[in-house]
């Protein structure tokens, strides 16, 4: 700074000493009042903002607000369940199993004498049936597998058959005949609880449908009074190795290339262990063909409550005949082609194979 840009009062030196009262340019001479320095006047301001800032930390970071934070976010293991249930937060892919109830809301439907996009041979001779969203639907994983639907009036048991594209948020689409047994129908739509039918009671033994256009070259089939949602479907022929299929979202698995001629095995392993073996398959596109081994022990679950586990069903044990089950959903058994029923050759041992 020149000499020419000192503030009034000072020499280049040492600042002067203030006036006393009275004194200043209006009093009769002395030397002027000292106007603060602007840069006095900024650093006055900053440390001011800092105080202010260091408080709103402070308070931010306090006990009480730290302890209100940890309120709000739930801990990790309490995700689980939420995720599971909260179907307008999330939306777990997969069909429903075990034990997990949904909330959400049904909508009815007549589906004719169609069998979904499941492509069954048609709807259950009982017409209780239900189409799922995209989402629990998973791409067929659902089809043929039993819930337990709750609403205003009581429970029913349905049959997953088809898929509703427009059903998100846990909402489901049942047939009129099953809408009717848990709300009155000109309510439209209601709000229901639902959860999956373990170990329901089977109509009969598995059975198998091959596809149209299925030949040594290219295998399809669908499977099905397995009760519980399908996990994996493998097939051989002879005493050649099996040969894991690939699920289609037309509940039809698939092995590309084929197989052979046939007769084939079949292998089908549920979501909750249970295997079953049948042999005798033959080659013949779009009929029914039906084995005489099951899934798994008929006996019945309490209703609404899960099956037993896994570990607790014999996977070496020969199934019951048929005759010794309730039929609580039995398709109407009829190919759309019109064909009838046909009866599989023996089946094999429940087990690997």
């Amino acid at each position: 700074m020149t000499e020419a840009e000192l503030p009034d009062g000072t020499d280049g030196g040492a600042p002067a000493a203030a006036p006393e009262s009275g004194d200043g340019p209006g009093a009769g001479g002395g030397a002027a009042r000292r106007r603060p320095s602007p840069r006095w006047l900024a650093g006055g301001f900053a440390a001011l903002l800092a105080a202010v800032l260091g408080l709103a930390l402070f308070w931010q970071f306090s006990e009480p607000a730290a302890c209100a934070a940890a309120l709000a976010a739930p801990p990790l293991e309490r995700l689980g369940p939420m995720v599971e249930r909260a179907g307008p937060m999330v939306e777990r892919a997969g069909p429903p199993v075990g034990a997990t109830v949904y909330k959400g809301k049904a909508s009815h439907y007549d589906g004719g004498s169609s069998g979904g996009n499941c492509s069954l041979p048609g709807p259950p001779a009982n017409r209780l049936y239900v189409a799922l969203g995209s989402s629990q639907y998973a791409g067929s994983a659902a089809c043929g597998s039993f819930l337990d639907v709750t609403g205003p009036k009581g429970t029913v048991r349905v049959m997953v058959l088809d898929r509703c594209a427009g059903c998100t948020n846990n909402k489901i689409d049942l047939s009129r005949q099953a809408f009717a047994k848990i709300a009155d129908l000109s309510q439209g739509i209601v709000p229901v609880r639902y959860r999956a039918a373990v170990d329901p009671p089977l109509p009969g033994p598995l059975t198998f449908r091959l596809k149209s256009g299925v030949s040594p070259y290219w295998f399809a089939v669908q499977v099905g009074n397995h009760g519980n949602p399908v996990k994996s479907v493998a097939a051989k022929r002879g005493g050649s190795s099996w040969r894991a299929a690939k699920r289609g979202s037309d509940n039809y698995w698939v092995i590309d290339g084929g197989i052979g001629p046939g007769p084939y095995s079949i292998r089908v392993t549920d979501v909750y262990g249970h295997q079953a073996v049948a042999t005798g398959i033959r080659l013949a596109p779009r009929q029914v063909q039906r084995g005489t081994v099951r899934m798994y022990d008929p006996t019945p679950a309490a209703a609404g409550s899960p099956g037993p586990s896994a570990s607790s069903v014999p996977r070496n044990t020969p199934a019951p005949s048929a005759s010794s089950t309730p039929d609580p959903a039995t398709p109407t058994g009829a190919d759309p082609s019109g064909q009838p029923v046909a009866a599989a050759g023996r089946p094999g041992p429940v087990g690997c194979g």
